[in-house]
């Protein structure tokens, strides 16, 4: 009977429909299969089977096609104004103006964070490592809980006390013991204060200070000494005990009986531990966490005191909005690479231990990160706009052939106009075809993408969102809010914003008069309030009043605009504004991050100053394309030989100031020279932060005399 309706319809129609009350699976069985045989077959039976292989192909179309996702909250509204304020909101997902604490009951700090995840996993993995060549080795939860408490029985037994007010120096890189060691603290209540390589001597000197730190522990014995020096000196006096993660030389150990500073291995100190093992004192809400200092752009680090209750809130609200999208099983695994020593990290990984989850570390050398991604094949991956960019960069420099370009933006535009309509997916044919081996180079487990730190360019974001096949989500936020305070709405795959406030806060924009930015045109200085916001800087009463005002409210130095449907767009920054001779204003990392769009270009830094009249710029080539680039233009060369050629110059210079047209910037804002350098920025030779972010005074000091050398001639 239901065949027969069927064929009624199409006739009737002179198209396929399925009648709209059956369910799809019981047309199937109605069709009397049984009674065809060969013998049976009339002169119309080639159109018959033709129907029925359209009919069958239609409902296994209509069964397994793509289902769009199902946003949260209606997303032209993803936000509410507080209090009838439109320049103050809140997310739309909160019943009332009541901010997210904390989204399980049994999650309010990071220490009951971790017991989750052990009560979910037991046995189960969470921490992995590995040797060169070898596949990940993991330590189960249990073991990990185990070891931390014996850990910080060891440390009370040498002294520290179980309360917030004891900080204690973690001085490594990622690996599965920076967290044991974290944990450590967490289940006796003391507070970590994380140290990285490139704070330098100064600062490095001046945290021990302020934090007057007395226990440290460290990864390599270079580390440890450079410490011992500083006590040598009479710099840290406070600097009692030192404790290695591997092994260390007698000439370590001499030094520190000669200096007064204990030595000591990390499983020497679990061994006392587990002596004289205590009860956990577990931590509360309100108890500090860890001292973050920032980077130190500008001046001395400032420590950012982040309270339990802060980290439990910032993850709650990221959990909330994901809950109906993407759910963190026991299954997922995290490739941990970004710096344990600032807060996206760490968010990152304590949303995993909630749920159970893994962590798996590379082996500490950046270039051998894909290696790591490709043997961990993992399904949660953290990262900044400059490795998107690179991935971006990767893929379309790959592609040499004009077929092959065609056919992959092609693809691309297929895969956007799914996304358009709420479709996140990889096993289309588009993804069979023209992006498996993209996938298969991030490991081909990807589910969940966030990047943060930085603004994305919305076509890099777009591009990879279709290419990568997984969610890419886009957070905002900053140390003082303990990560995040934005972030991308599930089902918005629109790009050029950073998402609605995160349920544990409130974001107003401001006025900054100086700038022409109003909050009543619905742009001005972000401003958080909630329950991530740090409680102040570490012993610097006259920082935190800068940042925090009276009322509680975090002043971000970003500029932002809100859009029509609630979410926000970051369009400049305060911090870093300068005047022109002239009196204009700029702001050179909104210019910045424009000129980024243009494709021979890896990294880009915009000076200017009060004395005079026009920018100048500092640009690093992207060497993976840059000599096709420019051999596109006639020119060749090394890539020294190239960014000394005046000509190639040249060119990279009008094609910055033709994306910088486009993007609307005005004629001031355009740079009007540059100085080609052929050699990136970065962590290890002083011009990037840990975060990646520009340490834009260094940049200064650094290129001085190629700077003076343009503002010395006529500009071109």
């Amino acid at each position: 009977m239901h065949f027969q309706v069927w064929l009624q319809s199409i006739q009737a129609n002179g198209r396929l429909k399925v009648p709209e009350s059956e369910d799809v699976w019981s047309l199937l069985p109605s069709f009397p299969l049984s009674s065809f045989s060969l013998s049976s077959l009339s002169l119309s039976s080639p159109y018959l089977l033709g129907i029925g292989a359209l009919a069958s192909l239609t409902v296994y179309w209509l069964v397994t096609r793509p289902r769009p996702m199902r946003p949260p909250c209606d997303l032209q509204a993803q936000s509410v104004a507080v209090e009838g304020n439109p320049s103050c909101r809140r997310s739309a997902l909160l019943k009332d103006d009541a901010l997210l604490e904390f989204y399980y009951e049994d999650t309010r700090t990071v220490y009951d964070i971790f017991k989750r995840g052990l009560r979910i996993a037991g046995s189960g993995p969470c921490l992995g490592f590995r040797k060169p060549g070898q596949p990940y080795q993991w330590i189960p939860y249990t073991e990990v809980a185990a070891q931390a408490q014996m850990l910080g029985s060891g440390l009370l037994a040498k002294g520290c006390q179980p309360n917030p007010e004891q900080f204690v120096g973690i001085f490594a890189q990622n690996r599965p013991e920076w967290v044991i060691a974290e944990l450590a603290c967490y289940t006796y209540s003391m507070a970590v204060v994380p140290l990285y390589d490139t704070l330098g001597l100064e600062a490095m000197v001046h945290i021990f200070n302020l934090a007057e730190i007395s226990l440290v522990f460290c990864d390599r014995e270079e580390k440890a000494s450079s410490l011992m020096d500083n006590k040598v000196k009479g710099a840290v006096p406070t600097l009692s005990c030192l404790v290695l993660f591997g092994d260390f030389s007698g000439d370590l150990l001499e030094r520190g009986k000669e200096c007064g500073v204990e030595v000591l291995k990390l499983q020497e100190l679990m061994d006392l531990g587990r002596q004289n093992l205590k009860d956990p004192v577990p931590p509360q809400p309100q108890d500090l966490a860890v001292v973050c200092f920032t980077s130190g752009t500008t001046g001395k680090p400032k420590g950012a005191m982040i309270t339990h209750g802060n980290i439990a809130s910032n993850t709650s609200s990221v959990i909330k909005i994901l809950e109906g999208s993407f759910v963190i099983q026991q299954e997922d695994v995290s490739i941990s690479y970004l710096p344990l020593a600032h807060m996206f990290e760490r968010m990152i990984q304590v949303s995993m231990f909630c749920h159970g989850a893994r962590v798996g570390f590379y082996q500490g050398d950046i270039s051998l990160l894909m290696d790591d991604i490709k043997t961990l094949k993992p399904t949660f991956f953290p990262v900044v706009p400059r490795i998107l960019n690179r991935i971006y960069d990767k893929i379309l420099g790959s592609v040499t052939s004009p077929l092959r370009r065609t056919l992959l933006h092609y693809a691309v535009r297929r895969k956007q106009a799914e996304l358009s309509s709420g479709v996140v997916r990889n096993n289309s044919l588009w993804d069979k075809l023209v992006f498996n081996r993209i996938q298969a180079s991030l490991g081909g487990n990807l589910r969940f993408i966030l990047t943060a730190s930085a603004p994305i360019s919305p076509v890099v974001l777009s591009f990879l969102r279709a290419t990568l096949g997984c969610l890419i989500f886009e957070g905002y936020g900053q140390t003082e809010c303990t990560a995040g305070c934005t972030f991308s709405m599930p089902g918005d795959w629109t790009a050029g914003h950073v998402g609605a406030p995160l349920p544990c806060t409130v974001v107003k924009l401001v006025d900054i008069p100086e700038m022409n930015y109003y909050a009543k045109n619905g742009e001005g200085e972000i401003c958080i309030r909630g329950h991530s916001v740090f409680r102040g800087y570490l012993r610097d009463a006259e920082r935190t009043a800068e940042a925090l005002d009276s009322d509680g409210w975090l002043h971000s130095g970003d500029v932002g605009q809100w859009l029509p449907n609630g979410t926000l767009r970051i369009i400049d920054r305060k911090k870093h504004i300068f005047k022109l001779s002239q009196g204009e204003y700029i702001a050179p990392e909104k210019i910045e991050n424009i000129y980024m769009r243009c494709f021979p270009i890896l990294q880009v830094f915009v000076h200017g100053d009060s004395l005079q009249s026009y920018l100048i710029g500092i640009v690093v080539p992207d060497p993976e394309v840059f000599a096709d680039w420019a051999k596109e233009r006639g020119f060749v060369g090394s890539l020294e030989e190239l960014c000394q050629n005046p000509d190639v110059k040249k060119a990279v210079l009008e094609d910055m100031r033709a994306v910088g047209k486009e993007a609307g910037l005005k004629s001031f804002e355009q740079v009007r020279d540059l100085y080609l350098h052929p050699e990136m920025f970065s962590v290890a030779n002083g011009l990037l932060t840990p975060t990646l972010k520009s340490r834009r005074v260094d940049i200064r000091r650094v290129f001085q005399e190629q700077i003076s050398s343009m503002y010395s001639k006529s500009a071109p």
